[in-house]
Order: structure tokens, then C-alpha cells, then sequence
């Protein structure tokens, strides 16, 4: 994790809770430091157990979720939080680097997984990121339809055909960023930028997974892909 000193911020009511769950004691440290430090408050647990008390005493705003706690891992933390009616988004952090554990983390309904180590300075930008969804005024034209999907900005819901459909908080920014564009392609770059906030990258694959998700959910033909560019709604 390359040194990095942030910004402290200016006092005032925290900027939002975090909840941080790892069983590394340094890296536990470096988190609640640096985010207490810019501004938020932290609670932090070593187990998964402790997640679980934390989130239901604490009502987080975020969580970072280590996937290899030492009595349950970070997906059953994640089952067990949803189960709880915990809606925060989640954030896993992992020392597994393979496709296969980050699209897991993903298909359960994670908003981000990030790899250790970890650029610190990143990470707060996508803490950042998931807290700010939570923190949107509802927009002047909250309801799009676009073909046979319906959603609502404000509420966060969403229809095919009139019937709801259950999404991620992911999932969701995707599909709205592409039904407030209709009949328009959306590039991938344009897509981390506005979802994610870290366009910069350029990791494509989170764009083309949460895209499989939505093609999962709502059926193949809704979202046409554009060969070497992006992807379009269907209208």
C-alpha cells in the first residue's frame, strides 16, 4: 500500500459511518485511522460475529468486509447482513487476487471487491463513491421508462413488464445510467465514470460483469452490446 497523507477535514458532523471488518490488525488500523482522520466515523470488528453486532448496534453507511475472517468468511458475513435487512453498501476486501472470488463477491450482490494490498488513496475515492448513492436528492424527474423496463431514482426500484425486479445497489446505477441515455450508446469509460468514479483505470471487466448481472436479470435482448465501445438500452 503506497504512503499516501490525506486531507484532514474540516470539523463538523461526520461525513458517515463505516463499518470496517478485518481480522488484520494493520490493515484494521490503517483504515480506521485514515477514515477517522478525514472525517468519518468508524466502528470497527475483528470477526464475523462482531460484523453482524456491529452492523445492527452501529447502522453503518458502508461496509469494508475482509472475505477471510476466522470464523465465517466475508460472503456468509454479506448473506447474513442482507438477511438482517442490513442495506449499507458493502465493500469486500480480500488478499484473493482470482477472477473467480471476485465475481463471487459480485453475484452475491457486493458493490466493489478490492484486492489487498490496496491503494489507500483509491479506496477512499470508492468509499466515497458508495457513500455518495446514498446521499443523491431525489432528481426533479425521478422515473424513467424506457421500453419494458420502468425505474424510479427515488425509491430505487425496479420493473420489467411491470413486475419488480430485485437489483443490487450496483446493478441499479448501471441500468440507470444506461435508461437516462435511450437509444443512445454508453461507453464503458463513460459507465466507470459515472458508476464507479474511477474511470481512470480503465477496468472494464467490473463494467462487463455488471452488465452479465443485468443481462442475468432482466433477459439478453434488453442490453445490446456496441462491438469495441459500450453497450445500448433497448427501447
Amino acid at each position: 500500500m503506497p504512503g499516501w497523507s490525506p486531507e484532514p477535514a474540516m470539523p463538523a458532523a461526520p461525513r458517515g459511518r463505516l463499518l470496517v471488518a478485518d481480522d488484520e490488525v494493520s490493515i484494521a488500523a490503517i483504515l480506521f485511522t485514515t477514515f477517522q482522520f478525514l472525517g468519518y466515523d468508524v466502528v470497527t470488528a475483528c470477526t464475523g460475529r462482531e460484523a453482524l453486532r456491529a452492523a445492527a448496534a452501529a447502522a453503518p453507511d458502508v461496509v469494508l468486509l475482509d472475505v477471510m475472517l476466522p470464523d465465517f468468511d466475508g460472503f456468509e458475513v454479506y448473506r447474513r447482513l442482507r438477511a438482517a435487512d442490513v442495506t449499507a453498501p458493502v465493500m469486500f476486501l480480500s488478499a484473493r487476487q482470482s477472477t473467480d472470488d471476485k465475481v463471487h463477491g459480485l453475484t452475491l450482490g457486493g458493490d466493489d471487491y478490492v484486492a489487498k494490498p490496496f491503494d489507500i488513496k483509491e479506496l477512499v475515492a470508492r468509499v466515497e463513491v458508495l457513500l455518495r448513492r446514498g446521499t443523491h436528492p431525489a432528481p426533479s424527474c425521478a422515473r424513467l421508462q424506457v421500453g419494458r423496463l420502468e425505474l424510479d431514482r427515488a425509491t430505487r426500484e425496479v420493473w420489467k413488464d411491470g413486475v419488480p425486479v430485485q437489483l443490487s445497489a450496483t446493478e441499479f446505477d448501471v441500468l440507470c445510467h444506461l435508461m437516462a441515455n435511450p437509444g443512445k450508446p454508453v461507453s464503458k469509460a463513460d459507465m466507470l465514470a459515472a458508476v464507479w468514479g474511477h474511470g481512470a483505470h480503465g477496468d472494464f471487466g467490473v463494467v462487463e460483469t455488471y452488465v452479465y448481472y443485468l443481462r442475468r436479470k432482466l433477459g439478453q435482448e434488453l442490453i445490446r452490446t456496441v462491438r469495441n465501445f459500450g453497450y445500448l438500452i433497448s427501447t
